[in-house]
């Protein structure tokens, strides 16, 4: 039975109905999150690596906390359009963006954002994440990194390396690289990672960073060659690749973090469910077997850390933008 007092105030509402030994009214019930169907928008095409993590995250999530998550994809302008949307959403926890360094890429590129990367937005955490793996063309004369170093210095400006195109991430990670080894290799962009990658196939272009996932299945025939991984450690599905840091480049990593955020302004509360639950997942040893399996590695963090994260990378690649002079287009 409710209680019948017409008090305003919570605190009186509860004396009230102890006073008059009645339950009291249960407004955490009605504020429970989530309580219907929540969308996570992913800012690329269905059927790629990003998108297959988001599912299965998804997944998780609706599982864990008993509600339907749903995936919607919202590709187009290199992220711009998913994360406008996300920003301008209502901040109820309802609609999640779930991005990549994109999100801290694209104000280096593109100046006159309709949003404020940082203060539109709630980091709730990190999923997970997918190195980067420098690799070469079967043809060229030079078989692991130390190789292409040696050739590039003297060899200046007669390499090409191959990229998704300006701006991407495989685009300011190797000028970033290139920047820290003082070499030059000039930068080939296409449109997408499918067609770089079918150039580096045919020798067209003699480098490309590319991912473990892609790549591996062509190294047995000898048409790729990997040179050195982007992470902190070595793959567990590479363990004889060398890591770029432990090649010379000290504290160099070139990865594709996936992470989710809300628009600002959602209550903490929320934040928090989201982030407890997805910790909980980053523990789960089927979950970090799932995304082994695939090349990607588990990764979690606090809402500060990634917070910290993504004004580091802001500040990090508006440098490399400007010194690079890399455009969008």
């Amino acid at each position: 039975m409710p209680c019948p007092y017409p008090v305003r105030r919570a605190w009186l509402h509860a004396a009230a109905c102890l006073a008059a030994g009645l339950p009291l009214a249960a407004p955490a019930q009605a504020a429970r999150y989530p309580s219907r169907p929540v969308t996570l928008v992913v800012p690329f095409s269905a059927g790629g690596s990003v998108d297959a993590v988001a599912r299965m995250l998804a997944a998780q999530l609706g599982r864990r906390l008993d509600a339907q998550f749903v995936v919607e994809n919202v590709p187009g302008a290199g992220g711009v359009i998913s994360t406008q949307r996300v920003a301008r959403a209502a901040p109820d926890g309802y609609t999640l963006l779930f991005t990549t360094p994109n999100h801290t890429i694209n104000p280096a590129i593109t100046p006159r954002l309709s949003f404020d990367t940082e203060k539109d937005f709630a980091p709730i955490g990190l999923v997970a994440q997918i190195p980067e793996l420098l690799v070469a063309s079967g043809n060229q004369p030079f078989d692991d990194f130390k190789g292409f170093v040696d050739f590039a210095r003297k060899n200046p400006g007669k390499l090409t390396y191959g990229s998704a195109g300006n701006g991407t991430l495989p685009h300011v990670t190797t000028e970033l690289l290139l920047e820290r080894l003082g070499i030059q290799v000039v930068h080939v962009p296409y449109k997408g990672a499918a067609p770089a990658l079918n150039d580096l196939l045919g020798g067209q272009i003699a480098v490309k960073m590319d991912t473990v996932t892609t790549s591996q299945p062509h190294f047995a025939g000898g048409r790729i060659k990997p040179l050195a991984i982007a992470s902190a450690k070595r793959s567990a599905l590479l363990p004889e690749v060398p890591t770029i840091a432990e090649s010379g480049v000290p504290g160099y990593e070139g990865l594709l973090w996936l992470g989710v955020l809300a628009p600002a302004g959602t209550p903490r509360e929320v934040i928090d469910v989201l982030h407890r639950t997805m910790a909980d997942i980053g523990k789960d040893p089927a979950w970090n077997s799932q995304l082994q399996a695939a090349g990607v590695e588990p990764r979690t963090s606090t809402p500060e850390d990634f917070a910290a994260m993504i004004s580091a990378e802001i500040r990090q690649w508006k440098d490399v933008v400007r010194r690079a002079r890399i455009t969008a287009n």
